[in-house]
């Protein structure tokens, strides 16, 4: 069993309840947003292979868009965190309202620029595809795109409420927008008969109705065992504090440029798989919705990782970071062979439930088991304990790594596998693998040397 106090004498930051009542309730939140993904494009398939591959394809996109909310929410909370670490109780309600502000301009020049050259974009991007595959994702790309800002505004207030060590919050939130879409998919789809837009309008409401009651929450945050409130009351008076924005975006730019850049290698990498047809963006679609599945409890720790090694480098309790680290980089790996022993067994009859045909079905298992029995070995190193990196402002270091291993190995083997081997639609995931290899190897190598624990914002 860990010890309680530290090598210096000192309680830890973080007990061992302390640490699962942060993470359990983010598994959950996992759970429920890959759930959620999960039932769309089983509602969605109920309208054929079509829309299934129209509403994936968007779905990249998406991701590619959500990333960059994601990536200032990210640095918004890193910084919240070091400043709870360091007792800068003010700081920390300061931060947050620039946090808002800054994801809110960013949404709202996103949704003008991609609702007025929707369907140029989508040309541009997956080009010769089928005339109803396109039909069904200019529906959808239109419709989702109005929902940037609450997508934006839902980050960043979860993003917070981690930060602070609440992670319940995030968790209720995300139950609610479940009900909401899920049953209004139903509604929509089964009921009305509205196609591809039955999946896109529950997913508006949802999440605005979800990013309305963060603000409402944030408004009346109170302290949270032992960390500071944060709090945005006074936010439509605040003006812009540009030293402020500055650190966020210090993790902010380089974790966006990383995630941005990593979803449109993936996006160039779906481009690739569809011109295997239909059938194989049907079946990339439900192996990366199942495959969520198997890195859920890395994925989570690694949310958690941000609030504890950030607020640890705050409070000048650099042991501690590295102590954290690899306990919480531990657990990924623990989590991930509970998880993904019993999920692979049950793949084959997991994936029936998408309603594809046998060579569909067959293709997504084999994509299933690449990603899963390769996943326990290194998924951890190469998702979940970057994050520690980011939470101490090594974000350069990880976006630097990010890029090269994606477009040089995964994006590029790919293309060489896809045409110099057999391995059809499979090339990009067994790309996929080796860029895993590479990029925890780089991480490793630069958590051991200990120059991130000496990077911190404030």
């Amino acid at each position: 069993m860990d010890s309680p106090v530290s090598v210096l004498g000192q309680k830890r930051l973080f007990s061992n309840r302390d640490l699962w009542r942060l993470i359990w309730p983010l598994m959950i939140e996992q759970f429920l947003a890959i759930t959620l993904g999960m039932a769309d494009i089983i509602m969605v398939g109920s309208l054929g292979e079509a829309a299934v591959s129209g509403v994936s394809l968007v779905d990249n996109i998406q991701i590619l868009i959500v990333n960059i909310f994601a990536a200032l929410a990210t640095g918004g909370a890193v910084v919240c965190a070091q400043y709870i670490g360091s007792r800068q109780d003010e700081m920390v309600s300061k931060t947050a309202k620039q946090l808002i502000y800054a994801v809110v301009l960013v949404a709202v020049v996103t949704m003008t620029v991609c609702l007025l050259t929707r369907r140029p974009l989508l040309s541009l991007i997956f080009g010769r595809i089928d005339a109803d595959v396109m039909d069904n994702a200019q529906t959808y790309f239109m419709l989702m795109m109005f929902g940037l800002p609450s997508i934006a505004l839902y980050n960043g207030c979860a993003a917070l409420f981690r930060a602070q060590g609440n992670s319940r919050i995030s968790m209720y939130i995300a139950a609610l927008v479940n009900v909401i879409n899920i049953g209004g998919n139903a509604f929509f789809i089964y009921g009305l008969h509205w196609g591809v837009a039955g999946v896109a309008v529950p997913t508006l409401a949802a999440r605005t109705v979800a990013a309305g009651v963060l603000l409402f929450l944030l408004y009346r945050n109170k302290p949270y065992k032992g960390a500071p409130a944060i709090n945005i009351k006074g936010i439509l008076a605040v003006k812009p504090d540009f030293r402020i924005i500055k650190h966020i975006l210090a993790i902010g730019i380089p974790n966006g440029l990383e995630n941005s850049m990593f979803q449109v290698g993936k996006i160039l990498v779906i481009t690739l798989i569809a011109t295997f047809g239909t059938g194989a963006i049907a079946a990339n679609a439900a192996a990366n919705t199942i495959a969520s599945f198997e890195v859920l409890p890395a994925a989570a720790i690694g949310l958690a990782m941000l609030t504890v090694v950030g607020q640890c480098i705050g409070a000048g309790r650099l042991e501690e970071a590295k102590y954290f680290t690899r306990k919480l980089t531990g657990m990924g790996y623990a989590g991930m062979l509970i998880l993904n022993v019993p999920l692979l067994f049950f793949a084959r009859r997991i994936i029936s439930v998408y309603g594809l045909s046998a060579d569909t079905t067959d293709l997504a298992w084999k994509m299933l088991m690449c990603h899963g029995i390769c996943g326990m070995l290194v998924w951890p190193l190469s998702f979940t304990l970057p994050n520690a990196l980011r939470a101490s402002n090594d974000a350069k270091f990880t976006m630097v790594v990010s890029l090269l291993s994606m477009w040089f190995i995964r994006v590029g083997l790919s293309y060489v596998f896809a045409w110099y081997t057999g391995l059809g639609a499979l090339c990009s995931w067994v790309a996929m693998v080796i860029d895993w290899v590479a990029r925890s190897g780089a991480f490793v190598v630069r958590f051991r040397r200990g120059k991130w624990q000496h990077k911190t914002l404030i």
